[in-house]
């Protein structure tokens, strides 16, 4: 039985380490070739063989698919204005009496 391919959203939402299959599934390649791939040490990102586990950093996954960590849903995450954080972070530090 042939997998869905994940989303950006869902690829987004993956934890800091997948395992090959996940990560294969994420770039589009199956999982015999992922296996291939990551033997012959040609896989698209990092893998991190861990005993008889292939682990790879979601991180690498993204930078792959050139998909930003930051961006929900597709859409960039909205930075404050200088105005909006204007006091919030005073710089003399906690003040007591």
């Amino acid at each position: 039985m042939k997998k869905k391919a994940l989303t950006s959203a869902e690829i987004r939402a993956l934890p800091a380490m997948i395992d090959l299959v996940t990560a294969g599934r994420a770039l589009g390649i199956g999982r015999t070739k992922s296996y291939t791939l990551a033997r012959a040490g040609t896989f698209p990102c990092r893998v991190l063989r861990i005993g008889d586990n292939y682990l790879v950093p979601t991180a690498g996954v993204l930078r792959v698919l050139e998909l930003n960590p930051a961006e929900a849903n597709g859409e960039p995450l909205r930075t404050p204005a200088r105005s909006e954080t204007a006091g919030a972070f005073p710089l003399g530090g906690v003040s007591g009496p």
